[in-house]
């Protein structure tokens, strides 16, 4: 199973995203991005640059001089879809350089292919350009070659991810995100903000805030403050998104967290949320990567939390706000799990009643200290606690969406097409979560636009709706 979801690859996504025409003599370079949205940002500052240079980027193989292979390498699966992905693009174009997080293993990709260009690791913007004009020099003509002021998007025009910091403080024993990315760099607020601000003027209707550790914004900085519209702001999660969520309910626009570990100081973003109306703002959504629930698998792992308190925040929050939605990732089989800690993550789960569970079976991964943990799990025992685990996080999900049956929901389009539209309710993040259709009275609807509906059916994952 391909571990990135297809529509997020520029080269087999259906989004119309390089539709300009190429001037005669004008090079052209492909792009194939692998792995998380964060790395989807890296490929389009890339891409950013090499346009500003005069590149025009090709969505395909064959209509490339040479073609940039953006890699995942967080775990053997991840591993291979990236070298898979090499293959390809030497087989279909030959000239390949390559990036991203496999990257920071350059012998293990020129073992198996060793005729790419060139190997560089992630974030390394100016060692990838390098690359890039060896194999294809540059050939601007600034009379012609102008950059959209937002760079180039490798999303579809109405959302885009906003990467707000780099790397990583934690020391979880099965990542190694922070050997790969290095410790916490946050950006400027003022940086931030201005980015979203370009972004909203541009016509995104929803700003999907990523990092590897949003609540962790701003700490690196001691909290700094930046010259902001005439006053300052302070290098924190929740400043940011107090002054993101006042943008985007001018522009009548979705802001988005992503990755927020469950701090303290997260209860704080809550009266935020809450103040979120049809307009647009900072959604009463929150994508926490809990892992685990059992105190004992979270201090093998070494995770920054504790499952009770986690449900006493939790009730918290639903006190707070009762219309937030809670998505979340775990391990399961991670080593030394035993059945009965399995039960209590199942058992946490019913009383956690969250809106969107994702769920992954523990890999090793090079260089992760889990590796030498005892009591690896088998196979075929992690194989059935996913399926499991699984089952439950369904019946949730099943029970919560047929509970929205009759309500009135307000949606954002995606995707038109003969059959009818896909869209997302402010409960779902793109790529990551449902869908809710609508198969009458979508002629004219177009991606972005904002509209009422009512819920008539639901099934485990997904929604259908008709138009108000």
């Amino acid at each position: 199973m391909s571990q990135n979801p297809p529509n997020l690859r520029p080269d087999l996504a259906p989004h119309p995203r390089f539709d300009e025409a190429r001037r005669e003599g004008q090079p052209t370079i492909g792009m194939v991005s692998l792995g998380c949205p964060k790395a989807l940002v890296d490929s389009e500052r890339i891409l950013t640059r090499l346009r500003a240079e005069g590149y025009a980027i090709s969505p395909d193989y064959t209509g490339a001089d040479a073609v940039i292979v953006n890699t995942c390498g967080f775990l053997d699966t991840a591993k291979a879809e990236s070298l898979e992905a090499i293959g390809e693009a030497l087989t279909e174009n030959g000239k390949v350089i390559v990036t991203g997080c496999l990257g920071a293993e350059p012998e293990f990709i020129t073992g198996v292919h060793p005729k790419v260009l060139a190997v560089t690791g992630p974030q390394q913007y100016e060692q990838v350009l390098d690359a890039v004009h060896g194999a294809v020099p540059p050939a601007p003509d600034p009379f012609i070659d102008l950059l959209p002021a937002t760079g180039v998007k490798l999303t579809p025009r109405h959302y885009s991810y906003l990467k707000i910091s780099e790397g990583c403080n934690h020391a979880c024993k099965f990542c190694i995100i922070p050997d790969m990315r290095g410790k916490l760099v946050s950006r400027p607020a003022h940086a931030v903000l201005r980015e979203a601000e370009k972004l909203l003027e541009a016509g995104v209707r929803e700003l999907l805030v990523i990092s590897q550790d949003t609540s962790a914004y701003g700490l690196d900085r001691k909290h700094d403050l930046s010259p902001w519209k005439g006053g300052e702001v302070r290098a924190h999660i929740t400043d940011l998104a107090r002054e993101m969520g006042r943008m985007a309910r001018e522009a009548e626009a979705w802001v988005r967290l992503h990755y927020v570990y469950p701090y303290p100081h997260v209860r704080d973003l809550i009266p935020v949320m809450a103040e979120t109306g049809a307009g647009g703002g900072v959604l009463p959504y929150l994508d926490i990567p809990f892992q685990h629930a059992h105190p004992d698998v979270l201090k093998r792992m070494a995770r920054p939390a504790a499952s009770a308190k986690t449900l006493d925040e939790i009730a918290a929050w639903r006190a707070a706000c009762p219309e937030i939605v809670l998505r979340s990732t775990f391990i399961v089989g991670y080593p030394g799990e035993t059945e009965a800690e399995f039960q209590y993550l199942l058992d946490w789960m019913d009383e956690a009643q969250l809106d969107r569970v994702g769920c992954f079976q523990y890999e090793n991964v090079n260089g992760a200290r889990s590796n030498a943990l005892p009591d690896h799990v088998p196979a075929e025992v992690k194989q059935d606690r996913w399926e499991r685990f699984m089952e439950k996080a369904q019946t949730i999900s099943e029970a919560k969406l047929a509970a929205k049956v009759g309500s009135l929901q307000q949606v954002i389009v995606d995707e038109v097409d003969a059959e009818g539209a896909t869209c997302r309710t402010r409960a779902d993040a793109p790529e990551i979560d449902g869908n809710l259709f609508i198969d009458e009275d979508f002629e004219g609807l177009q991606p972005g636009d904002m509209l009422t509906v009512e819920v008539e059916d639901a099934s485990e994952y997904d929604l259908w709706g008709r138009r108000i």
